[in-house]
Parts: C-alpha cells; sequence; structure tokens
C-alpha cells in the first residue's frame, strides 16, 4: 500500500497530530473532503482511485483534502421519510365533459361522441334535480349512457399511461393458454385523437403503416390503411375505424410481439397557406409512430379498447375481445434436455469467454451485458443481464449509462429490471441520479420514444426525494436563463452584443440571490454567483457564452464553462465518451497517453454546457502570438511552451506530456472520424497536454468545399507539432517514440473495436444525423482495420502518419535544401568555404591560370558504398605534369547550382540531365556522363573570362587532400568510413513465412555530415542469383528513419531457415549518383526462437553487403 494507500490509512496519520491514543478515536467518523468541490472520497477505497487524485496528478497540481466528520457532511439532497412516501392526489372535480376530453390529451371515443349527441336534445337547468329522475327516463340514461363513456375514457387513459395501473375486467373470465389460439391477429384502427389544428390545413389526405415486429425484425410484410381525411367533433381527429388482420394465429405469436404504427400525411396540392411551393412535389411525410406490445405486462393478449400514445396525439385501436383471457406461458423445458457447461465449448471460444466474463476486464464485461441488453427481446435474457449489470460500480455504470439509457427504447414493458435497476442505482448515488436526470429529459424530445422517458422521468422524480428534486428544478431553471442570455447574445449583433450579455447576466445574478446552485456538468460543483466582470462571448458561429461562477466552497477555485445554443452537443457528448473509453483501455493496459478528458452535457434541444479547461489556448491564438514567417514558422508552439516552462527540466516534461498527448488524440480523432479539424479546434495547455474541442463532424462526415472534402489527411499533424516532438527542425528518436505511442495505442483499441462498434450502434436510434444507420459504423469498422496483425495494423497508421505530414508539404520545413537558403543570403565570403567540400576559397591568383582541363575517365569507389566518382584532368600555365582531381556527380551539380546565383543562367552552359531511370546499366550512365561533363567543362573554360576565371571554378578544381592520397589513377579506394547507428527489428515465422519487421532506426552516421536518405535491403544468404532481395521505401533527409515495413519470405520451412542468414544493409538514395552504405548487420537465424516474435536493437557495423 506503500504507493496508492487507502484513505483509512490518510485518515490514520492525520489524526496522529491531534490525537495521542489512536484507539480512543472512531476513525470511521471522518472522511475526507475535496477542497472546493461538494465531493467525499470514498474510505474503503486507494487513492489512487479517485478521478480527483488522477486529474492531480495528471496536472502535477497538489492535492487539497478537508479532515471532516460524518456529522458535517452536506445532506441536502438526502431523501427524508415524509417525502420518499408523498404521492399526488388525483383531481376528481370535472366540470364538464369537454374539459375532461381536454385534460385528457383531446381524446374523444365513440361512446362519449353519441352520449354528447343524445344529451344535445336535452335543454339542462343548472339547479335540475338529477337525483329525483326515475331510471327509465330518457334524460337519466343518457346521463347514465355519458358517465359510463367518460369513466371508460378514464380507464381507458390511465391504462395507456401505466400499464401497472391496468386492471383486469370485472367479468371472470377463463384464461386460455395463447399457443392453443388458432384465431389470426386482428384489431381495428379507429382514429388518431389530439392532431395538430395545422396540419388540418397543411394535409390532404391520412394513412398508417402497420408493423408486426419482434427483436426489431418484421414477422410480416407491413400493412397499410386506407387514405382518409380530417374530422371534428370536440376536437380534430383522424378517423379511419378499419379493421387490420395479420395473417399469423396467436399461437405463433412470441411473447415479445411489438405492434408498430406509423402514420403518414400528404401534402395539400391545392393548400395556398403554406410558402413553401416545394411540397407540391414531396412525397408522404412522417408525422410520429407508436409502439405497443401484444401482451400486457402480466402476459395476457390485448382484448379491449386501447390508446397508444406518440408524443402529441394518440392512436385509438380496438382488440377484439374473447369470451376468454389469451394468456402466454413460457413453454416447459423438455424433461430430455442435454444441460453444456462452458467446459463443453471448444477451448479458444471458452477462452474467449472467460475473459469477457471476468470481473477485471470490465469493460468487455459491460460490453457483453450492452450487447444482451440492445439484442434480445426475450425478457429472461434481458432480465438475466441486469443481474449481472448489478456488479458494476457507480464509476463504471456513469461511463456507459448513455447507452443503458437508450436501452430503455428496447424494453417491451416500463415495469422491466432495467427500469428498476437504474431507479434503484440513481437513489443510492446522487452522481447517478443527476447524469440519468439529464439524460432522460433530453430524450424528452425523441419523437417515437419521448413518452417513454417522459413517464420514467416521472418516476424518477416521484422518488428521488423532495430536495434533491428542487435542486434539480433550480438547475433546470438555470438553464433556461442562460439559454435565453444565449439566443439573445446570438441574436444580435456588433457592439449591442456586449449590452445584450450584461442585460442578460444581470437577470441570473437575481437567480443566484435566492440560491445556491450545482452545476448541471458537475454535482459536485456548487457556485453561489457569477462573477459578471468575467463573463464574455466567443467570436465563433454560435457565439457561446463564456459563464464564469463563484464558488461556494471558500477553498476553491471559479468555475468557467461554456453555454451554446443552436449546436446538438449530443454528438460531442458521444465523442467524448469513446475517447473517455479509449483512454481507460490505454490506462488498464498500462499506457497512460496524458489525455485531456473534460465535461460536455446536452442540456435540451440544440444547446448544452461544455467544460472549459484552465490554462489553455486555441492553436490559432498561440500561432498569432507567436508566428513568424521564415525559418522560424514551425516554432510557435514551442516557443509558447517555453514561455510557461522557463526551466529545462519543466520544458521537457511538457515536452513529452505534448508527445504523449498528441499521439493519443491521433489515434483518438483518427478512429472516430472527428473531421472540420482547423486550429481554433485544436488546444494545448500550458503543461504541454494537446486535446481537441467542438466535434460537430464525426465518423468521416467531413465538410465540403465545392466538391472536396476539407479534411484530406487522416488527423492533424501539423509542422508546429512535428518541431515540438522532434525538439527541433530534423527528425530524432523522439519521433520514433511518438510513432511507436501511436501504433501502439491504435492496435489496443483494435482489440476492443467490437465495443466501440456496438457503443457506437447502440446510440443509432438516438437521432444524431452523422449517427443513423449501419453505413455509418462503416467508417470505424475501416479504420480499425478488424482483419488484419498488429505488425500489418502497425505498418497501415505508419503510412498514416507519413501521410498526414505530407498533406502540409508546403508547410512541413523539415528538409529545406541549401540553395534554397543560398539563394537569400548569397555566397560566403572569401575566408569562409564556397563549396561543401572544399575547406577554403581559391583563386586564379593563387593557383595559376588553367590552360587545359578534361574529363579524363571515371572510377568505381567505396567510401565504404558503392558509388563512381570522375577523374578531372587539370593542367596549368607553367606545370609539365597535370595534376587529377576526383570529383563526384552531385559536386559538378553544386558547382554548376551556385554559378547560378553569381551569374544569369544565359552565360552558362547547359548541365547533364540528373535523373537516373534505373540502377541496372549504372555503368553505362556513369560512361555517358563522363562525356556530358567533359563538354559542360570546356564550355565553362571556352565562357566569358568572369566565368571562366571566378574563384568558384578555381576552387572546384583545387586538388584537396583526398586527391592527394589517391594511389594513381587507376587504382580502386575502399576507405572504411564511418558507420554507426543501430536498427530495430521485429523477426517473426507463421505459416511458412518469414516476417520482418523494419522498424526504425537511430543515430546513422555520414561522412560528409549530410543528412541520408536512408532505406534498408536484405537478403537471405547464400543468395547466388540475388532473388532474396527485398527493399523498404526511401526515407528523406533524416538520420533517424521510421519505416515500420514488413519485408516478408514465403515458402521457407523452418528447418531450411535455421541455415540461412539474414544480410540487412542501410544504404541512402542518391538520385545524382549511386546509393551509399550507411551500416549493416548479418544476423543467423538459427540463433533466433522462431515460434515468438523477438523485437529488438541491433547495432550497425561495416559489414561487407551485396
Amino acid at each position: 500500500e506503500g504507493k496508492n494507500p487507502t484513505l483509512k490509512l490518510i485518515i490514520m496519520q492525520a489524526l496522529c497530530w491531534v490525537h495521542d491514543d489512536l484507539n480512543e478515536v472512531d476513525i470511521g467518523s471522518y472522511i475526507l473532503k475535496v477542497c472546493g468541490q461538494e465531493e467525499v472520497l470514498q474510505n474503503k477505497h486507494c487513492v489512487g482511485s479517485h478521478e480527483y487524485i488522477q486529474n492531480c496528478r495528471k496536472w502535477d497540481t497538489e492535492i487539497k483534502l478537508q479532515l471532516l466528520t460524518h456529522s458535517v457532511i452536506c445532506r441536502d439532497l438526502a431523501r427524508t421519510v415524509s417525502t420518499a412516501n408523498q404521492h399526488k392526489a388525483v383531481d376528481h372535480v370535472i366540470k364538464t365533459v369537454r374539459k375532461i376530453c381536454s385534460t385528457l390529451d383531446c381524446v374523444e371515443t365513440p361512446a362519449i361522441t353519441e352520449s354528447v349527441a343524445a344529451l344535445g336534445r336535452y335543454e339542462l337547468k343548472i339547479n335540475y334535480n338529477l337525483v329525483s329522475l326515475q331510471p327509465e327516463n330518457p334524460l337519466k340514461v343518457s346521463i347514465d349512457q355519458l358517465t359510463r363513456a367518460v369513466e371508460a375514457l378514464l380507464q381507458l387513459h390511465v391504462n395507456s399511461c401505466s400499464s401497472s395501473a391496468a386492471i383486469s375486467s370485472k367479468d371472470s373470465k377463463s384464461t386460455k393458454e395463447a399457443w392453443t389460439a388458432t384465431e389470426h391477429l386482428q384489431f381495428t384502427i379507429f382514429a388518431a385523437h389530439g392532431i395538430s389544428p395545422g396540419w388540418v390545413s397543411n394535409y390532404e389526405k391520412y394513412y398508417l403503416i402497420c408493423s408486426l415486429t419482434h427483436n426489431g425484425k418484421d414477422l410480416f410484410k407491413p400493412i397499410q390503411s386506407k387514405k382518409v381525411g380530417t374530422y371534428k367533433n370536440f376536437f380534430y381527429l383522424i378517423k379511419w375505424d378499419e379493421l387490420i388482420i395479420f395473417p399469423i394465429q396467436i399461437a405463433q405469436l412470441p411473447l415479445e410481439s411489438v405492434l408498430c404504427l406509423t402514420l403518414f400525411g400528404i401534402l395539400n396540392q391545392s393548400s395556398g397557406s403554406s410558402p413553401d411551393s416545394n411540397k407540391q412535389r414531396k412525397g408522404p411525410e412522417i408525422l410520429g409512430q407508436v409502439s405497443l406490445p401484444l401482451f400486457d405486462f402480466r402476459r395476457f393478449l390485448y382484448c379491449s379498447e386501447e390508446l397508444a400514445l406518440c408524443w402529441v396525439f394518440f392512436f385509438q385501436i380496438d382488440f377484439p375481445s374473447h369470451a376468454f383471457d389469451i394468456e402466454y406461458k413460457i413453454p416447459q423445458a423438455a424433461k430430455t434436455t442435454v444441460h453444456h457447461t462452458i467446459e463443453t465449448l471448444e477451448k479458444p471460444l471458452r477462452e474467449r469467454l472467460l475473459t469477457i466474463l471476468s470481473k477485471d476486464n470490465t469493460i468487455g464485461y459491460v460490453h457483453l451485458l450492452l450487447a444482451m441488453v440492445f439484442l434480445f427481446a426475450d425478457q429472461e435474457v434481458r432480465n438475466t443481464a441486469v443481474n449481472w449489470i448489478e456488479t458494476l460500480s457507480d464509476d463504471e455504470l456513469t461511463d456507459f449509462l448513455p447507452q443503458f439509457v437508450q436501452a430503455l427504447k428496447y424494453e417491451t414493458y416500463l415495469d422491466s429490471a432495467l427500469v428498476k435497476f437504474l431507479l434503484a442505482r440513481a437513489l443510492g448515488s446522487i452522481r447517478i441520479a443527476h447524469y440519468l436526470y439529464w439524460l432522460l429529459k433530453d430524450t424528452l424530445y425523441d419523437t417515437k420514444f419521448g413518452v417513454r422517458y417522459e413517464q420514467i422521468l416521472g418516476a424518477f422524480l416521484s422518488i428521488c426525494g423532495k430536495r434533491l428534486r428542487e435542486e434539480l428544478e433550480k438547475q433546470t431553471r438555470l438553464v433556461q436563463l442562460f439559454g435565453m442570455v444565449a439566443e439573445r447574445v446570438k441574436q444580435t449583433s456588433g457592439s449591442a452584443r456586449q449590452a445584450a450579455l450584461q442585460n442578460g447576466m444581470e437577470r441570473v445574478q437575481l437567480f443566484f440571490l435566492k440560491n445556491k446552485c450545482r452545476l448541471p456538468l458537475n454535482p459536485s460543483l456548487v457556485a453561489k454567483e457569477l462573477n459578471i466582470k468575467a463573463c464574455s462571448f466567443f467570436s465563433s458561429n454560435a457565439v457561446p457564452l463564456k459563464v464564469a461562477l463563484i464558488n461556494a466552497d471558500p477553498l476553491g477555485e471559479e468555475i468557467n464553462v461554456m453555454f451554446k445554443v443552436g449546436e446538438d452537443l449530443r454528438q460531442d457528448m458521444l465523442a467524448l465518451q469513446m475517447i473517455k473509453i479509449m483512454d481507460k483501455i490505454w490506462l488498464q493496459e498500462g499506457l497512460d497517453l496524458r489525455m485531456v478528458i473534460f465535461k460536455c452535457l446536452s442540456t435540451g434541444k440544440d444547446r448544452g454546457m461544455v467544460e472549459l479547461v484552465p490554462a489553455s489556448d486555441t492553436l490559432r491564438k498561440i500561432q498569432v502570438e507567436y508566428g513568424v514567417t521564415g525559418s522560424f514558422k514551425d516554432k510557435p508552439l514551442a516557443e509558447w511552451l517555453r514561455k510557461y516552462n522557463p526551466t529545462e527540466e519543466e520544458y521537457e516534461k511538457a515536452s513529452e506530456n505534448f508527445i504523449y498527448s498528441c499521439a493519443g488524440c491521433c489515434v483518438a480523432t483518427y478512429v472516430l472520424g472527428i473531421c472540420d479539424r482547423h486550429n481554433d479546434n485544436i488546444m494545448l495547455r500550458n503543461t504541454g497536454h494537446m486535446f481537441h474541442i467542438d466535434f460537430g463532424k464525426f465518423l468521416g462526415h467531413a465538410q465540403m468545399f465545392g466538391s472536396f472534402k476539407r479534411d484530406r489527411a487522416p488527423f492533424v499533424l501539423t509542422s508546429d507539432m512535428a518541431y515540438v516532438i522532434n525538439g527541433g527542425e530534423k527528425p530524432t528518436i523522439r519521433f520514433q517514440l511518438f510513432v511507436d505511442l501511436c501504433c501502439q495505442a491504435y492496435n489496443l483499441i483494435r482489440k476492443h473495436a467490437s465495443l466501440f462498434l456496438n457503443l457506437l450502434s447502440l446510440m443509432l436510434s438516438s437521432g444524431l444525423p452523422e449517427l443513423s444507420g449501419v453505413q455509418d459504423l462503416k467508417y470505424v469498422q475501416d479504420a480499425l482495420q478488424p482483419q488484419t496483425t498488429d505488425a500489418e495494423a502497425t505498418i497501415f497508421f505508419t503510412r498514416l502518419i507519413e501521410s498526414s505530414l505530407g498533406s502540409v508539404a508546403t508547410k512541413f520545413n523539415f528538409f529545406i535544401h541549401n540553395l534554397a537558403q543560398l539563394r537569400f543570403s548569397g555566397l560566403p565570403s572569401n575566408d569562409e568555404a564556397i563549396l561543401s567540400f572544399s575547406a577554403k576559397t581559391y583563386s586564379l591568383k593563387q593557383d595559376g591560370r588553367i590552360k587545359q582541363v578534361s574529363v579524363f575517365t571515371y572510377q568505381k569507389r567505396y567510401n565504404p558504398d558503392k558509388h563512381y566518382i570522375y577523374v578531372v584532368r587539370v593542367l596549368r600555365e607553367g606545370q609539365v605534369e597535370p595534376t587529377f582531381v576526383f570529383r563526384t556527380f552531385d559536386e559538378f551539380q553544386e558547382l554548376h547550382n551556385k554559378l547560378g546565383i553569381l551569374f544569369p543562367l544565359w552565360k552558362l552552359p547547359g548541365f547533364p540531365n540528373k535523373m537516373v531511370l534505373g540502377r541496372t546499366h549504372i555503368k553505362d550512365v556513369a560512361a555517358k556522363r563522363k562525356v556530358e561533363l567533359n563538354s559542360y567543362i570546356q564550355s565553362l573554360m571556352n565562357s566569358s573570362s568572369e566565368v571562366a576565371e571566378c574563384d568558384l571554378l578555381y576552387t572546384f578544381f583545387h586538388p584537396l587532400l583526398r586527391d592527394e592520397k589517391v594511389e594513381g589513377i587507376d587504382g580502386i579506394a575502399r576507405p572504411t568510413g564511418k558507420v554507426g547507428g543501430e536498427v530495430k527489428l521485429s523477426i517473426s515465422y507463421r505459416n511458412s513465412t518469414l516476417f520482418i519487421m523494419v522498424m526504425h532506426i537511430k543515430d546513422l552516421v555520414t561522412e560528409d555530415g549530410a543528412d541520408p536518405n536512408p532505406y534498408v535491403k536484405t537478403y537471405l544468404l547464400p543468395d547466388t542469383h540475388k532473388t532474396s532481395k527485398r527493399k523498404t521505401k526511401i526515407s528523406r533527409k533524416t538520420r533517424n528513419p521510421t519505416f515500420n515495413e514488413m519485408l516478408v519470405y514465403s515458402g521457407y520451412s523452418m528447418e531450411t531457415l535455421k541455415q540461412r542468414e539474414l544480410q540487412l544493409s542501410v544504404l541512402s538514395a542518391e538520385s545524382l549518383r549511386e546509393n551509399f552504405f550507411l551500416g549493416g548487420i548479418t544476423l543467423s537465424l538459427k540463433d533466433f526462437n522462431l515460434s515468438k516474435e523477438t523485437v529488438n536493437w541491433y547495432r550497425l557495423t561495416a559489414v561487407p553487403y551485396l
């Protein structure tokens, strides 16, 4: 417990300071409270298991706790006995039949219509003594008839609103088991009540599509009703009075069979009331949908008049009345049934199932339970899943609460195990109760299931207790006030916006005069008033508010949140939930990517709150503050971090945070297809933690610019980010760490691909515009590459990183050609090197006039790389014997480039083509170049004196030390040269195939100090015909390349490979000459255990190579 002690131990240590004898102290009566928050740590848990402690360690901030006794803990939201048992009384005082119908959602049954029509023939007086009427009096008969009709309507309405309130018929009926009922399923669609008056003018006809479903699938082809218009008695209604018959016997109906009714409206073609002329060309519109189980919660088939509520109107459905009640009874198990145990399963399936069911694998466990709740209509399966779910902790349940709330849509009955489970857990946890309230509140706008959520929300509010109910009502009122201010500010323009904000916030301040209020984003944060001076608005299109609230806890810091209107924040909530789950997966596997997880809550239709992360800025703001032109354009982020992390130790820590968090962001945004990325929705904390905001586009739904997607890169990785990762302009091994982190994180998420696909699929019914069908899930499935191996996925993601860097090539200045720098700075002065291979500058006056010069021959050299060098014969005035200098093709190229700086091109001869087409006939290319270079030199020497006698030309022909060491022009020099660096390889064998993954190379050495263009070449030796040659791609201008490429040797047995050696060479690709050698290794495969993967670094040496 030394590294992660329990809270009890810390409390004991604290009490030691004030008590001499702890035996006299009730340690269990003490608790630790978070300073600034209404949150108490759990004594039975370890310190590090609390989110507050984890965030303090992540931000490297001081952990501030208060030691309190249980007696002083805030209990203002606890339920009391009086409030828990209160029930609302039913209003029995109804004055008129019309008011009764109006109160009952404007439902008017045929019995009421007929009774009212009968009463219309009598003139009633207010003081009429109805009691004295004789039973046979027609007026008494009509009133009794109306009374029964109203009673039937009340009963009908009660039954439709609460399944638990349904009562059986007063008449005692015999029971018949459903499996014996041979009658076909039939019912009468009578009418739709309570319709919108606007429909009467907009729609000409209406019809229904009736579907019979089980487990979300149609049992039969849907049936369409006749097309009818509207009628009016007390209110408008759509009347069909049509018998619908499905060709299925009741005996064949599954218990969870559901009748789905979808109402369509046909637009009125001749209506001139609507200004929208396009309506004439539109097809039928869906106006509402309702689902009704055919068997009630007691498992009896409906056999009476029913009302099915569809958002704002009711369907009246009449089921035929039978002489007996039809009851569904679960079939008894056959006596011959064989019970199988998990041990009878095949080993891979058994191990996989045990892994999923392991309590240590919470994420996989919840994944399975959610799948059971969503995919199976069977009540026994759902009840079993809920029984297992009960073992989840409050934190685990909170993580997946949005999916559990969505699962309520798939309940056949309100009186279900899942509903009871969520309500019970809400009574035991303020946090769960809080978020359940807001999730239910947000789903009230669901056109199909809004009524169900309204009923569940009502049940929650009736049992949660008066104090919590009042607190939630305060939060709802506060959200309404913020919404009104945000709408006003958004609608106002220019300088008037600030005044609108000021006036609005002053009205909100009046709310705080009477109330403290918990934050909808986080119930542990309590605000006592606004800091109006610190409130403002953002300049983006949605014009969200920045709200500053003063913490009610004097030890707490100011609370800052954003309030938005006009944007659907449910998508942001879902994206952040997925990122939080990814982070938990990484942490469970020991990979801490320093992710910033902030809170976001949708508080109603197109509005909500977002937590503002302190000490952070957008990349745009940082780049505007620090951005400069030229070669320093990649430094803004680094300079900004140095401002807040001035010591080297602090900056290294911030850089490390940046590398890790940037890797996490790249993987998360790619997997979720988060698009529309720009420097205004990527943020950086001054501790180096990078994070994304604003997830309005995801699952690959990029914004379009004309016919092109604006997001062309897989994820955002800009040059200024790469500058921080590398610690400078050139690639370093830190970038290899970044690539490794990305690939490791990506592979860990891929192992849980089904979890994310299922979590997202469970939200398909939530109404998110960019998550509406299975095709939207295909993006995530493709992104996760579920069928590939980890090695293949590593290669794939490495290519994505390269693609993201390449997509900003115009901005990315890792590799700036020296010539470009020269054009800005000019040639160096005489006392400096004018050519890269010459230490000094030489002139005609110093060396003597050149009389003759020619390219004499060419030679193959090893340095220790293979290449051709050109021998130049130089004869000067006053010399008898010529001298020979040795120059490479790229040194001739450098001469020409720098002559082009000094002189206009028309004064210079054309330079030979630098392109080399293929390497098979490289000797032929050298021979051709020898002739072309000689012609070039002759033209130079015969040109104007200012060119032929310039210092640049004379420096080029000046003998160097390397020229003097050559043993004659016919010799072949093989100097050892410098070799250095290491290569990281993964070597594995399966299915008669050897896999060599070339991962990284670090610290390469070149003789001239220039950055090489490295690539890797391998052979399996012995190989007389060179058929085993394999090569990687070329990495440009770097000493620390990352490849993550697989080189494959197929068709080799294990015995054959044990007799082979793997020869690996690292070379630099040169367009102006043959590639040169950077180092290599030779590995004997008999030394490897090929039955498992070997990953290791190997030092490069100057070994012979093919």
